[in-house]
């Protein structure tokens, strides 16, 4: 089985999260870990896809959004799918008044990169993720790194 971890991140938390999922895959299947500015629609050969971005006004990157656009329509035809993302943690989020508001109506990164691959033909095989992060810039929220492994055996399962 053939795996590719593809993931955009701005502070290296995202990075991080890509690295420790694709590690945890390697037990399972010949994986590459690749930043998604990286990686063309057409290089896409493989059984499984996972992709990761930081959240940023509740979406994905630009860069990966203009990625998955990219994507034909049924370019992931029977390609297993998971999505992931980092986020402020819901206290970070409560700091700023108007955040919960948004972020009840908009959700993350993960749900948007799911549907995306969803409507590109990929079968999602897990509930996207999010990892969190503290503050804008990060740090991991520490056992984050831990969770993103189990997340990856969950692929799996």
């Amino acid at each position: 089985m053939k795996a590719i971890v593809i993931y955009d991140s701005l502070y290296g938390n995202t990075e991080k999260i890509a690295q420790a999922i694709g590690e945890k895959l390697q037990l399972y299947a010949e994986v590459a870990v690749r930043r998604v500015t990286e990686v063309k629609p057409e290089q896409l050969a493989c059984d499984l896809l996972v992709v990761g971005s930081p959240t940023q006004r509740f979406n994905p990157t630009k860069s990966m959004n203009d990625f998955l656009n990219s994507i034909p329509r049924d370019g992931l035809k029977g390609m297993k799918v998971a999505a992931f993302d980092t986020r402020l943690t819901w206290e970070e989020i409560e700091k700023s008044p108007p955040l919960p508001f948004f972020e009840k109506i908009f959700g993350y990164a993960a749900e948007r990169i799911a549907k995306k691959l969803v409507k590109k033909g990929g079968r999602a095989i897990v509930a996207g993720e999010g990892f969190f992060v503290a503050g804008m810039e990060g740090p991991l929220i520490e056992g984050e790194m831990e969770r993103a492994r189990s997340w990856a055996d969950k692929i799996f399962a």
